[in-house]
């Protein structure tokens, strides 16, 4: 908690309005470079912990290995894909990733981990899994106090707590409409305006020795 809130109080003070007394100098400019390198050094390191440690709900983590094969940096060309479309951001591995740091250094991570929770729900076969982890996403994510409150409405929260007692695969659609829209709507806009989102679409940039003569 303590490092999320160090980083939304870097991310402040960058993207808000610059400051009229910190002129135009080269010291000013100096420190705002300065600033932009410790966001993105802090964008890094929070991403290669989700790199490392995060795996799909339901399914067992895999080995360092296989994770390192798995997620591989996607180029400037890959990720400005992205962009185009909410779907394409959530298809990417590394993208999903990406996004899951944004939204924990926004204290907003519920809403991605409901949406994947429910993703993996609906691909579940057994109906005494259904059931089960039907009850183990209303308690995480849907009832009043849960550990991971999501924002929906009082009805919709009713209506889950009522289909859950005879769970199918539908039980959260409604719901996880909802999440998707808001992310859509707000989180991801100000994902792709994000510094680290920007770095990764920057082309590197290509420098020649001169020749001696």
């Amino acid at each position: 908690m303590r490092q999320g809130t160090m980083f939304l109080a870097v991310q402040h003070e960058y993207c808000g309005p610059m400051d009229k007394s910190a002129g135009s100098g080269p010291k000013s400019e100096e420190k705002r470079e300065k600033m932009k390198r410790t966001l993105l050094k802090d964008w890094k390191a929070r991403l290669s912990y989700f790199l490392q440690n995060s795996s799909t709900p339901g399914k067992p983590k895999t080995s360092k290995k296989s994770k390192q094969q798995t997620f591989i940096k996607p180029s400037p060309e890959e990720a400005q894909l992205w962009s185009e479309a909410f779907d394409e951001l959530l298809a990417s591995k590394y993208g999903l990733a990406a996004f899951r740091a944004f939204l924990k250094s926004e204290f907003c991570e519920e809403n991605i981990e409901f949406w994947l929770a429910c993703e993996d729900f609906k691909k579940t076969k057994s109906p005494q899994k259904l059931s089960s982890k039907a009850r183990k996403i209303y308690t995480d994510f849907i009832e009043k106090e849960a550990p991971k409150e999501i924002n929906i409405d009082f009805q919709t929260k009713t209506l889950i707590a009522q289909n859950i007692q005879e769970a199918t695969s539908g039980c959260f659609t409604t719901a996880q409409k909802r999440v998707y829209s808001l992310m859509e709507n707000n989180a991801y806009p100000r994902f792709l305006e994000s510094e680290f989102y920007q770095d990764l679409c920057r082309k590197p940039q290509i420098t020649t020795e001169p020749h001696a003569t």
